[in-house]
């Protein structure tokens, strides 16, 4: 089949599958507190459905899916779901995106089933810093996570954090040495506009947050970076630890977009800043055969936009970031 290039001949490779909306977290830049709005479980796609969708990707020529959520490892039976994806000729990356609190005993199964690198969000390394962002008191869960994560044999883990000035700019130093003293890959990232709590937050320019970081730790560039994302990343001369900055706001990476979404509902989000999107989901439970589907993400591949447009338009995108898929 044909591959997927969009109309700016970016080839698409890459695909992030939401596959619940709902978190155990209220993270401050994500989900309201009290937040009731979340898909319906009736119209979750169920794990044949999401399978034969991503199989009709990677025969396309994505070769990286990424589980994301919501919190991906609430969802049940989400170990045999990755095992199913993991099978699809042709797929070379199956990767977890999660915060962590349920890791622990998750790790080793969905190792098992083959998937191969982990992304845990870690926004505080202090408890009650942790609480306040996250809505939760349970930093220690997802410390016993990564420690699991690491005794199933994951490596590189990456840390997510996303940096909010006056909540845990001040921490940046010590993640850092944390992800130095552990091996972890660091990647800090700037908030972005989605959703009313996504506009809420205050976040800080990192464009040269990360250049200062890899001076002050003897860190060197790293050439060929890690993994498909936007992230420029540094490294320890012995390559054993990374830091990567991820900028949608300050130094947007348009230009090199490789992916699109795929939300709880099947629906296609073709860019993370517009509202683009096309209902797979509903296509296929409407009868529509792979023949069908495939013309459809072709169409919608045609029109994904070339950039996002937070700066310009903050308040266009309603949505949660729960509901797209991160």
């Amino acid at each position: 089949m044909t591959r997927l290039i969009d109309s700016f001949q970016r080839r698409i490779d890459y695909l992030r599958v939401s596959v619940t909306d709902r978190c155990d977290l209220r993270c401050t830049y994500c989900l309201p507190k009290g937040f009731k709005g979340f898909e319906e479980p009736a119209h979750w796609l169920r794990h044949e459905e999401m399978s034969r969708l991503v199989g009709l990707f990677v025969g396309l020529g994505v070769s990286k899916v990424r589980l994301t959520g919501g919190e991906p490892l609430l969802r049940r039976g989400v170990t045999d779901l990755a095992r199913q994806i993991a099978a699809l000729p042709g797929l070379r990356d199956l990767s977890v995106s999660s915060n962590g609190t349920q890791l622990a005993r998750h790790a080793a199964g969905l190792r098992e089933a083959g998937v191969s690198r982990l992304n845990i969000s870690l926004d505080s390394l202090d408890a009650d810093c942790f609480a306040r962002i996250t809505g939760r008191d349970c930093l220690s869960d997802v410390l016993d996570g990564l420690r699991a994560a690491r005794e199933a044999g994951f490596k590189p883990i990456k840390l997510n954090m996303v940096v909010q000035a006056d909540v845990n700019l001040d921490e940046v130093q010590r993640m850092v040495t944390f992800a130095i003293e552990q091996g972890f890959v660091l990647r800090l990232i700037e908030p972005m506009p989605v959703g009313d709590t996504g506009r809420a937050t205050q976040g800080v320019d990192l464009s040269k947050l990360g250049e200062q970081l890899a001076a002050q730790h003897g860190l060197v560039p790293e050439i060929m970076g890690q993994g498909a994302g936007p992230a420029r990343y540094w490294c320890t001369p012995d390559r054993q630890m990374s830091l990567g900055v991820i900028t949608p706001m300050s130094q947007h990476f348009c230009e090199a977009c490789n992916r699109v979404r795929l939300g709880v509902d099947g629906t296609l989000y073709l860019c993370l800043g517009q509202n683009d999107q096309v209902p797979l989901g509903r296509m296929m439970r409407e009868g529509a055969s792979d023949a069908e589907l495939v013309a459809a993400i072709h169409g919608g591949i045609l029109v994904k936009p070339e950039r996002h447009e937070f700066n310009e338009r903050p308040q266009q995108i309603v949505r949660f970031m729960s509901q797209t898929g991160g």
